[in-house]
């Protein structure tokens, strides 16, 4: 199945989600973000001491790695934009809601699809920010590593959404808007 500019006709909704909307949705995706995040960073805490880090130039390192993070933001958007388009020809929106950086379309995505749109961002991002952290001298480690830490909690809600949207019937479109997916399957 591939995606389409207009749903076809004996599709139906199923479900929506939305993390704007749903507060309680959110606390979970947020508390997942929190428990990815304390998990990478009790992973690395043995391996490569903070104190390296904190040598010198700190200043210059945390601007490094703030910048890092508003930069990284910005392109995982941009992957998310880019398979979007790969899959169909229908316009990209990208924006942020306050809470949420978003990539949304009017196109309704087959669930292969969708999901690769999903996890993009993670792979495409955490390969290169992982080949960064093996090539960076020690005491800049966790300046990358943060921004990876980032790359892989940040995006909970894709996790999240990736894992229902599996357990889902092989039928269904997605249509993502940026800040809400709204789920069709055909009748039958």
């Amino acid at each position: 199945m591939n995606s389409y500019r207009e749903l076809p006709q004996s599709y139906r909704q199923i479900m929506t989600i939305d993390l704007q909307k749903n507060k309680k949705l959110a606390l979970l995706v947020n508390g997942l973000a929190l428990v990815i995040a304390a998990g990478m960073i009790a992973v690395v805490l043995p391996l490569v001491p903070v104190l390296r880090f904190l040598e010198d130039d700190v200043p210059v390192k945390l601007a490094g790695m703030y910048g890092g993070m508003i930069l990284y933001i910005i392109l995982h958007e941009a992957v998310h934009g880019i398979v979007m388009r790969r899959f169909s020809d229908a316009k990209v929106r990208f924006g942020f809601t306050g809470l949420y950086a978003f990539a949304g379309s009017d196109a309704y995505y087959c669930r292969k699809h969708y999901i690769m749109i999903a996890l993009a961002p993670i792979v495409v991002w955490g390969i290169v920010l992982g080949i960064v952290n093996v090539l960076v001298p020690q005491d800049w480690f966790y300046v990358v590593y943060m921004i990876q830490m980032t790359n892989i909690s940040g995006a909970a809600g894709d996790l999240y959404v990736s894992w229902k949207m599996n357990r889902l019937p092989e039928d269904i479109l997605i249509q993502d808007s940026g800040v809400a997916m709204t789920v069709y399957s055909a009748e039958g």
